[in-house]
């Protein structure tokens, strides 16, 4: 890989516990990435394929944390970023995945493997490759320092847009209220 380009900062994401929409929503800026690639180097994401984050200036992560690998991973993450900014309902707030959270794990894990009715014989999954789910669902700033919140479900390309220009130019992101929206 090259050396980054002198002037350019390094943006990285990761998804945890979500959906994806978040990222889709950064792809969704459409050709304004050529216009974000002249300020922005990518360090993890799905545009570059890299799979563990190096040092970056700003991180940017979709989800809530479910799991001790979501655990693992943001802390990882973190480490490696001067920025942390909590993109998404479920990295904000645990968003959607935190509906569980009034009801117990074991209960939970029960129903779904194995009262369920098209499960004959079902059994809870117990594999050393699978992550150990914890008993709620956790927004990040319950793990790590975070930086920034933009929220929104996903929040919109305008408003990633809006919020990575302005962390660009160096000013405080300020995002108005038709830049956010929970539809």
């Amino acid at each position: 890989m090259a050396a980054p380009e002198q002037n350019k900062i390094r943006v990285a994401t990761t998804s945890l516990a979500g959906c994806f929409g978040c990222h889709m929503s950064l792809l969704d800026i459409d050709e304004r990435l050529f216009t974000l690639l002249e300020h922005v180097e990518f360090d993890r994401t799905p545009l570059t394929d890299i799979k563990h984050c190096g040092p970056c200036d700003v991180g940017l992560v979709e989800g809530g944390i479910c799991n001790a690998e979501n655990v693992h991973v943001l802390r990882e993450f973190r480490k490696n970023c001067k920025i942390l900014v909590a993109v998404g309902a479920c990295a904000v707030t645990g968003g959607l995945p935190a509906q569980r959270n009034h009801l117990d794990l074991a209960d939970c894990l029960r129903e779904v493997y194995v009262t369920e009715i098209s499960l004959a014989s079902g059994m809870i999954p117990n594999d050393p490759e699978l992550p150990l789910p914890l008993d709620k669902v956790r927004p990040l700033h319950e793990v790590v320092k975070v930086d920034y919140f933009l929220p929104g479900c996903p929040p919109s390309a305008d408003t990633i847009w809006k919020f990575l220009t302005d962390l660009l130019a160096g000013r405080t992101p300020r995002l108005g209220p038709e830049l956010i929206r929970y539809d």
